[in-house]
């Protein structure tokens, strides 16, 4: 393992005002290691979305501060925040997000081409990414014809299109089988170990955590009962 890549400090975020507010994430503080694969598990509704967004940008805590690769996330200006994702962190969504009209290797190449790299870097990057998660005969073949799991492998490949340092995932298996979503699982484990990129994957899936070299458990926002290794039994089962 490197130096922290990753540092939460006291993040809060609230939604609503008054009697209605809803304490989504309550004073959370951890760190992930360079090339580390840390998973965050909890039922529906236990705040690892809004706690994955906070990390990666998309949405500002309440409280508290979240530090990437160096960056002051939760001070970063717009401009900032739009070149932290597009060069330092990768998303994958439970819904894969895939443009339904373009093929997988346009899907792709989408980031890239936002990030302006000339055409023939991209091709080749394109085609290499596509190799790396075990679809390289499938590049001409839209959203619509590739099955649920090829489609996140597209998605997963997509994300690392202009090799960033954090990999963020949201529940990246929710909407695929139980082997098909460990084969999903394990392709993140291969990437974390074999490029050193450092991921950060919420899930609900207890089959799933074996496969992670740290398990967070979070319960109404905050962890429970502490940061926890993984084979931690949570006494109160995560559906």
């Amino acid at each position: 393992m490197t130096d922290d890549l990753v540092r939460v400090t006291g993040v809060s975020r609230d939604f609503g005002r008054g009697d209605r507010v809803v304490h989504a994430v309550r004073d959370v503080s951890f760190t992930i290691a360079g090339g580390e694969l840390l998973a965050i598990r909890g039922r529906s509704g236990a705040g690892k979305t809004t706690l994955l967004n906070v990390v990666g940008g998309l949405d500002r805590p309440t409280a508290g501060r979240v530090e990437v690769a160096g960056h002051d996330v939760t001070a970063a200006g717009e401009r900032e925040l739009l070149a932290l994702r597009r060069h330092t962190i990768g998303f994958v969504f439970q819904s894969f997000g895939l443009v339904p009209i373009l093929s997988a290797a346009e899907n792709v190449g989408v980031p890239m081409r936002l990030a302006k790299l000339p055409a023939g870097q991209r091709e080749e990057r394109v085609s290499m990414l596509l190799e790396l998660v075990g679809l390289g005969a499938h590049a001409a073949q839209r959203p619509y014809e590739l099955s649920g799991g090829q489609q996140q492998r597209v998605a997963i490949a997509r994300a690392l299109a202009n090799d960033p340092q954090l990999l963020i995932a949201d529940e990246p298996t929710g909407q695929l089988d139980s082997e098909t979503g460990r084969s999903i699982m394990e392709l993140l484990q291969a990437l974390v170990r074999a490029r050193r990129v450092t991921a950060l994957v919420a899930t609900h899936d207890p089959a799933l955590l074996d496969l992670a070299d740290r398990v967070l458990t979070l319960r109404d926002g905050q962890f429970y009962p502490a940061p926890e290794p993984t084979g931690f039994t949570d006494p109160v089962p995560v559906g």
